[in-house]
């Protein structure tokens, strides 16, 4: 029990939830402005850094949460949903990430609507993501465990529309587009672009259970 008591009780773990979140956010919205000014190569360049920057700093604060798991005695949330979560969000800036660089391996020369839309629904979801991370302290609060799972389920329908715009996409590609390889091109970016809210629904998942064991 002395070993116990040398070690933290808490731990910063919500504070760190939080920051991750602000680099999702951060990562997401530079990503959808490379999006919006993809014709600009240098503010393309601009961009993609950006994102970059947010997948870095989202590592960092991965990396310490997992190192400050090993070292509290008590967590305020069970230690296993402390990790997955940390790390499944942690997967949404990599695939922000690994987008950003698979538009410019493939040299992707023109950005279509559906991926425009696509983007959008991205951003909207990681933002949703963040705030319901940020919810997490103030479970115990009158009316916070509704607020954060509304925002899940909010998370769950933009999904399923990034889903639908997706399918409509492919239709549309496989019907129309004439040059195979920017077929190619274009088909493994719809894919990369639906994954990036498929992670977001699963952190929303994850975020729903610690609500329903903890408020």
């Amino acid at each position: 029990m002395l070993f116990g008591k040398l070690l933290p009780r808490e731990g910063n773990f919500f504070e760190m939830f939080n920051e991750h979140g602000r680099a999702i956010v951060s990562g997401a919205r530079s990503f959808q402005a490379m999006l919006n000014d993809y014709a600009d190569p240098i503010l393309r360049e601009k961009f993609a850094a950006e994102v970059d920057g947010a997948e870095h700093a989202a590592d960092k604060i991965t990396a310490e949460v997992n190192r400050l798991l090993h070292k509290t005695f008590i967590t305020p949330i069970d230690r296993e949903q402390i990790h997955t979560l940390i790390n499944t969000m942690d997967d949404i800036l990599d695939l922000l990430q690994d987008t950003t660089e698979t538009l410019s391996l493939y040299d992707v020369r023109r950005i279509t609507e559906e991926v425009i839309r696509l983007g959008d629904i991205s951003a909207k979801c990681c933002e949703r993501v963040a705030h319901a991370v940020s919810l997490l302290p103030q479970l115990s609060k009158n009316g916070v465990a509704e607020a954060t799972i509304k925002t899940c389920e909010e998370i769950d329908r933009l999904e399923s529309d990034a889903d639908r715009v997706m399918r409509a996409a492919m239709s549309k590609l496989f019907r129309e587009e004439q040059d195979i390889r920017e077929l190619i091109k274009l088909k493994a970016i719809y894919e990369q672009l639906e994954s990036i809210s498929d992670k977001c629904e699963d952190v929303a998942n994850l975020i729903e259970g610690i609500v329903l064991e903890n408020s």
